[in-house]
């Protein structure tokens, strides 16, 4: 009969997030050449830029934050470049610490096009973001849509889950040519909507 073991109990991602997962944006050289996800490899008439600012349950900014995006391309195709390789081409992945003073991130990618779904369908334009932070057990993710691909959101499996009250706080809202903006909040009103992984 196998032993039974106890489980170990979470640790809090921080207060080291920037220096363990992104340390040349800390400003310790030497360890890495550059930071793994730093950039996406979006170019082009598909890039855009999400920005945002990570807020806690009394309302004010994050600053010890990580977040980690995953995408399809603008074709809708998951498979894309291995991270970390020079390749030169899409890689579908990003690793964005805020900013240390705002609580900002900004990702420069492009705007993924529609993927599959489990059905047969097809899942609206989403990114895939995955938040740790000091405080936070265990990684949190949640999905972020944009505003302007209203009638593919209106179909998407996964956002018909969520209950219509809480929707936008999944939704992107277009401020420019090519720029989004979405705000993500850990707590209280208007709390982010977060999934099981």
């Amino acid at each position: 009969m196998a032993k039974q073991l106890k489980e170990s109990p979470s640790q809090t991602a921080g207060p080291y997030v920037h220096i363990g997962l992104t340390p040349n944006y800390t400003g310790i050289r030497g360890v890495y050449p550059g930071d793994l996800g730093k950039e996406t490899g979006a170019e082009g008439s598909a890039a855009i830029t999400l920005t945002g600012t990570v807020y806690d349950g009394a309302g004010e900014p994050v600053r010890d934050c990580l977040i980690e995006f995953t995408q399809a391309d603008a074709q809708g195709r998951t498979k894309l470049a291995k991270v970390g390789r020079k390749t030169g081409k899409f890689t579908g992945f990003a690793r964005v610490p805020v900013n240390l003073k705002t609580g900002e991130f900004r990702l420069k990618t492009v705007k993924p096009g529609a993927v599959a779904a489990a059905d047969g369908g097809l899942q609206a334009p989403h990114i895939t973001a995955w938040i740790v932070a000091r405080g936070v057990n265990v990684g949190l993710h949640t999905r972020i849509y944009f505003a302007d691909e209203a009638k593919a959101n209106a179909t998407d499996p996964v956002l018909s889950l969520v209950p219509k009250a809480r929707r936008n706080t999944l939704i992107a809202e277009k401020t420019a040519n090519n720029r989004y903006r979405i705000d993500i909040r850990l707590q209280g009103e208007d709390e982010t909507v977060f999934f099981d992984a």
